[in-house]
């Protein structure tokens, strides 16, 4: 089978799955505790990754704000809530599931993920969602050799690369800037997030003689500590570029929905 033709599929959890965390989940807003608890679940409302759902009473007291209104949702019944802490409040951002749920939901509550400032998995700050159980990710050093090239031009030749590996995803090749040709690429304002390896710190596209490829190339500086080999290195997307693997071609896999917000101004 040519290198990188085929990926390892994401496991498909069925909706309504309801599993336990076996770790300690925390949320802050306004620099204090919402939830303190080692009691939380998973449940996929939809097949990608889960979501938490804490017991109500492992919330800390008064954060809870009941707003008077249940909705029947694709899982169930649940009772609406907002936040609020002190002077912090996030109305409508908290669901009780109440009845009609699948098994071991009843009494948790789901939050916006965006309603906390900040959410941890143990002493570990989580970005974006949830960790999936089922999803894998390896940055593993390699010394075989790579060449991105774009429209025929090359942009990066490289005599080894770190290959990130991500269930559900292509491998990735991430290349030392000192192989990188950086005078090909303009800095984007771009900046996309990922739960297992963290925020990137830049993004680069790249104009040549065919035409402008925005955002195909990024780094990530201070990568979670998981993914610690691929800091200051940069990597193409192998959906737009040819990378050469080896001095082989690899396919292009098909197009990734990427999570992406702008810098501030």
């Amino acid at each position: 089978m040519p290198d990188n033709a085929q990926y390892f599929p994401q496991m498909i959890v069925p909706t309504g799955h309801v599993e336990p965390v076996a770790r300690r989940i925390r949320a802050f807003l306004a620099g204090r505790t919402l939830f303190d608890t080692v009691r939380a679940v998973y449940v996929w409302e939809w097949p990608g990754y889960p979501q938490y759902c804490v017991p109500a009473e492992d919330f800390t007291e008064g954060v809870l704000v009941d707003e008077d209104h249940t909705q029947k949702l694709s899982l169930g019944v649940a009772r609406r809530h907002g936040l609020r802490i002190g002077e912090a409040a996030r109305p409508g951002s908290a669901r009780l599931w109440t009845e009609e749920v699948p098994p071991g939901l009843a009494g948790t509550v789901r939050i916006d993920w965006a309603a906390p400032d900040a959410w941890f998995e143990e002493d570990e700050q989580v970005f974006v969602h949830p960790r999936s159980p089922y999803t894998r990710v390896d940055a593993l050093r390699s010394s075989r050799t790579v060449r991105v090239e774009l429209d025929g031009e090359v942009l990066a030749e490289a005599p080894s690369t770190v290959m990130v590996f991500e269930t559900g995803l292509p491998t990735r090749y991430y290349l030392d800037r000192l192989h990188t040709d950086l005078t090909r690429l303009v800095p984007s304002d771009t900046v996309t997030a990922c739960p297992y390896k963290g925020t990137t710190s830049a993004y680069w596209s790249a104009t040549t003689k065919a035409g402008s490829h925005a955002d195909i190339a990024w780094s990530y500086d201070f990568p979670t500590r998981q993914l610690a080999p691929i800091a200051g290195l940069v990597a193409f997307y192998n959906e737009q570029a040819d990378i050469f693997l080896d001095g082989r071609a690899l396919p292009r896999p098909a197009p990734v929905k990427r999570t992406a917000a702008r810098r501030p101004a």
